[in-house]
């Protein structure tokens, strides 16, 4: 489990972060979404002890990182998949990390396999990896341990769509085997795939978190009839302020279980009845953090 208590980075005349706390259960997957600058890196570096704290702390299984024996086989970590030594090869990186955690050069080989280098590409410098083979190569390095924790930034940035299928169910099945993972990623449909829990940080502070299913009801209930104009009625009529939209569709804030009851009361067949979460994080997203988006793009 990962454990954050007010949590604050100070620079001079700048606080990153601020004043930030939320778990990371294990069994879990905990997507970290903010825009470009809200806090969300610094906040990871100074989990696992690359940037200090002014105040607060940030724990793994009750202890921090810098006071973890051995940390590669408690937490595994990948912030930055460029940061690698560009002159070694693969099997080369993973094999120091492996005599530095003390593990069998077979585990190395696992690793490979694991994350599909093959054996020409494990023996090629990492100067000349794609960004997708450096993203391979770094989740083996933060696997190599056997952890039981994953802090990962950006994972599935420069993989291809077989790539992100790949790595969206080694961390489901992670997370599955009672592991925890904090994942912080730009791709929000692959996040609303994958999450469990959603921390959303703008400006450095947390401006929302909980529950995927919780936070996304928020987005309300999507509904469709061959008579959509008489659904909209008597959802006003019911009480429920309801809009009809551009598509055909009619939106409300209510929950489904109360808009199909409304729908069936009236005679009114439905043809669709979900919650409106098909861009629902998106939308969630832009409206949590308007204030901090570069372009301005929700209101």
């Amino acid at each position: 489990m990962i454990t954050v208590e007010s949590l604050t980075r100070r620079y001079a005349g700048l606080t990153a972060v601020d004043d930030i706390s939320f778990t990371a259960q294990p069994g879990r997957v905990t997507g970290f979404l903010g825009p470009n600058g809200a806090g969300k890196s610094t906040t990871m570096r100074m989990m696992v002890g690359l940037t200090v704290p002014t105040s607060g702390s940030a724990t793994i299984h009750g202890e921090r990182f810098a006071d973890l024996p051995n940390p590669g086989l408690e937490v595994g970590v990948l912030l930055d998949a460029s940061a690698q030594h560009a002159g070694r090869t693969g099997r080369e990186i993973l094999a120091c990390a492996a005599a530095t955690m003390g593990l069998p050069g077979s585990r190395v080989e696992e690793m490979l396999e694991l994350v599909s280098l093959a054996p020409a590409e494990a023996t090629r410098r990492v100067r000349t990896y794609s960004l997708g083979m450096r993203q391979r190569l770094g989740i083996a390095t933060a696997l190599l341990g056997d952890p039981r924790v994953l802090i990962l930034d950006e994972p599935a940035n420069g993989l291809d769509p077989a790539g992100i299928r790949w790595i969206r169910d080694l961390l489901t099945g992670f997370a599955d085997q009672g592991g925890t993972v904090l994942l912080s990623s730009h791709l929000l449909h692959e996040i609303e795939v994958i999450a469990d829990d959603l921390v959303v940080i703008g400006n450095g502070r947390i401006v929302a978190s909980g529950n995927k299913e919780e936070l996304l009801a928020a987005a309300g209930t999507l509904a469709r009839s061959t008579s959509p104009r008489d659904l909209a009625d008597a959802l006003e009529q019911a009480g429920i302020p309801a809009t009809l939209a551009g598509d055909g569709s009619v939106r409300t804030d209510a929950d489904p279980d109360r808009v199909g009851t409304t729908a069936l009361a009236a005679g009114i067949a439905l043809t669709e009845l979900r919650s409106a979460d098909g861009a629902g994080l998106e939308d969630i997203f832009l409206s949590l953090t308007a204030d901090t988006q570069r372009e301005g793009a929700a209101t």
